[in-house]
C-alpha cells in the first residue's frame, strides 16, 4: 500500500511538473507575441509623439488638420443647411398671412424663435458633425491621452492636474461637454480649476466668429486651399494663445482662491489601436453633437423671442436694443469695441452661434437677424461702421475672453452645484476680456497705431 501511495505520489508531482512547463511555454509564447507585436509599434510611435522634441510640434499641427477639415467640410453643408431653414422660413410666412395669423406672433415665432433656432443648428450642426467624429477617432486611436502626458508638466507648473488637457480638449467641440469631462478628474481643487479655465479654449460656437474675422481682415475673402489653410492657421495660433492662457490663468488660481499642492496620477498609456470608424461615427454624432446641440436650442428658442422683442418694441423714436446699445457704446469704445458689437455678445449668451447675425441686425437696424450671402459684403457693412483692424483684433480676443454660453453655464453649476463657483466661472474671463481689449486699445492709440 504504501509503494502504491509512493508510486501515485510521484506521478502527481510529474503530471504537475508538465503542466507546468506547458503553461511556462504557453505563457512565454504569450509575452514574445506581445512584445513583437503591439508592443514594439506602441514604442515606436512613442518615441514620436511624446518625444520632447516632437510631441508638441505634432499635436500643434495634427490641431492645425483638424481645424482646416472642420472649416473646409462644414461650409458647403452649413450654407446648404441655411438655404434649406430660408425656404422653409418663406413657406411659413406664406402659411402664416394664408390663416391671418396677427403680424406681432408671426414676427414673434418666425422672425424671431424660428430665425436663431435655424442659425444655430445651421453654423453648429456641420462643424460639429466634422469635429466631433475627428476628436472621437484621436481619442479612439489613444493619442489623446499622449496629449495629455505631453502637457502633464505645464498643468503641473501651474499647480493644476495634467488630466486637464483631456477636458481642455473637450472644451474645443462644446465647453459644455469639457465641464462635464472633468469627472475624471478626482481631486476637487484641481477639478474646479479646470471648470473656471475650460472657456479660454474657443467652442465650435465661436468659431464661425473667429474663422470670419480672421478671414476678412487678415486673409482675404478668396476661396482657395491657401487661404483655408492660412484660416486654419491663424485659428490654431488663436487657440494657442486660449491654451496659453489657461495655463496662467490656472497657475494664478491655484495660488490664491485654489490654493493647494497639484496631486500626482499614474498616467496609463493605453496601447494604440485601430479606430472603429462606423461605430466612432455614430457615437460622436448621437452621444455629442446631437446632445450638444439640443440643449444649445433649448437655450436659444426664448432667446430669439427676447431678440425680437427688444428689436420691435420703440421707446420714442428707437427700439430697446437700439437704446441699450447707444447707453453701453461709450463703455464698448475703452475696449476697441462698439455698442453694436458688444451688445452682440450679450445677446449672444444662449449661443455663441447668433452674435453675428445680431450684429448685422444691429448695423442694419433691422427688426429681425440677417446674414449676408458673402463675406465681402459683411465686411463692406463693417468697414462702413468704423471697423479697422484695432476692431477685428480685439473681437477676436474678446471672443475667446468672454464669458460662457448659458448652456455651459448651467453645466458649471449642475457640476459645482454651487452659486459662488458659476458666478466666478463667469467673471473670469469676463475681467480677463476687458482688461485685455482695454490695454491693446491703449497701446494701439499710445503708438499711434490707428
Amino acid at each position: 500500500m504504501k509503494k502504491a501511495l509512493d508510486g501515485l505520489k510521484e506521478n502527481q508531482e510529474e503530471n504537475t511538473k508538465t503542466l507546468l512547463d506547458r503553461a511556462t511555454v504557453i505563457v512565454n509564447d504569450v509575452i514574445i507575441f506581445t512584445k513583437e507585436d503591439r508592443n514594439r509599434r506602441d514604442r515606436m510611435l512613442d518615441k514620436i509623439l511624446t518625444q520632447k522634441l516632437t510631441g508638441i510640434p505634432i499635436m500643434i499641427l495634427l490641431l492645425v488638420v483638424v481645424f482646416w477639415l472642420t472649416i473646409q467640410g462644414a461650409n458647403a453643408p452649413s450654407n446648404a443647411l441655411a438655404s434649406m431653414f430660408g425656404t422653409i422660413g418663406a413657406y411659413l410666412n406664406q402659411f402664416a398671412a394664408f390663416i391671418n395669423r396677427p403680424e406681432w406672433l408671426r414676427g414673434a415665432l418666425i422672425d424671431g424663435i424660428y430665425t436663431v433656432l435655424s442659425t444655430v443648428i445651421s453654423v453648429m450642426l456641420p462643424s460639429m458633425a466634422i469635429f466631433f467624429p475627428l476628436f472621437t477617432l484621436l481619442e479612439d486611436f489613444g493619442y489623446l491621452p499622449r496629449v495629455a502626458f505631453n502637457l502633464d508638466k505645464y498643468f503641473a507648473n501651474a499647480g493644476a492636474c495634467g488630466k486637464q488637457a483631456l477636458t481642455m480638449c473637450m472644451g474645443f467641440g462644446c465647453n459644455a461637454a469639457g465641464v462635464t469631462g472633468t469627472r475624471i478628474i478626482n481631486s476637487p481643487r484641481e477639478k474646479l480649476i479646470a471648470i473656471v479655465t475650460n472657456n479660454f479654449v474657443p467652442c465650435n460656437g465661436r468659431f464661425p466668429i473667429l474663422i470670419s474675422i480672421i478671414t476678412m481682415f487678415f486673409v482675404g475673402s478668396s476661396v482657395s486651399l491657401g487661404s483655408s489653410l492660412l484660416s486654419a492657421i491663424l485659428l490654431a495660433g488663436t487657440v494657442i494663445l486660449g491654451i496659453l492662457t489657461t495655463f496662467w490663468i490656472s497657475q494664478l488660481l491655484s495660488k490664491t482662491i485654489l490654493k493647494g499642492v497639484p496631486s500626482s496620477f499614474t498616467l496609463e498609456l493605453p496601447p494604440y489601436r485601430n479606430p472603429q470608424v462606423g461605430s466612432v461615427i455614430v457615437r460622436s454624432i448621437f452621444d455629442r453633437a446631437l446632445f450638444v446641440l439640443w440643449r444649445a436650442i433649448i437655450v436659444a428658442a426664448p432667446a430669439g423671442l427676447v431678440i425680437w422683442i427688444m428689436a420691435n418694441v420703440r421707446i420714442g423714436d428707437a427700439s430697446i436694443l437700439t437704446w441699450i446699445t447707444t447707453a453701453i457704446d461709450p463703455f464698448a469704445r475703452l475696449m476697441g469695441l462698439d455698442g453694436t458689437i458688444l451688445m452682440a455678445f450679450i445677446l449672444g449668451l444662449p449661443a455663441n452661434e447668433i452674435v453675428i447675425p445680431i450684429m448685422v441686425m444691429g448695423y442694419l437696424s433691422k427688426s429681425m437677424l440677417f446674414e449676408f450671402d458673402s463675406l465681402d459684403q459683411f465686411k463692406t457693412l463693417l468697414l462702413d461702421n468704423g471697423w479697422t483692424w484695432l476692431t477685428a483684433v480685439n473681437t477676436i480676443l474678446f471672443t475667446i475672453y468672454h464669458w460662457p454660453c448659458s448652456t455651459t453655464l448651467m453645466t458649471i453649476y449642475k457640476e459645482t452645484k454651487s452659486a459662488k463657483w458659476t458666478w466666478i466661472s463667469f467673471l473670469v474671463p469676463t475681467v480677463m476680456g476687458m482688461v485685455t481689449t482695454m490695454i491693446v486699445t491703449f497701446l494701439a492709440h499710445l503708438f499711434h497705431l490707428v
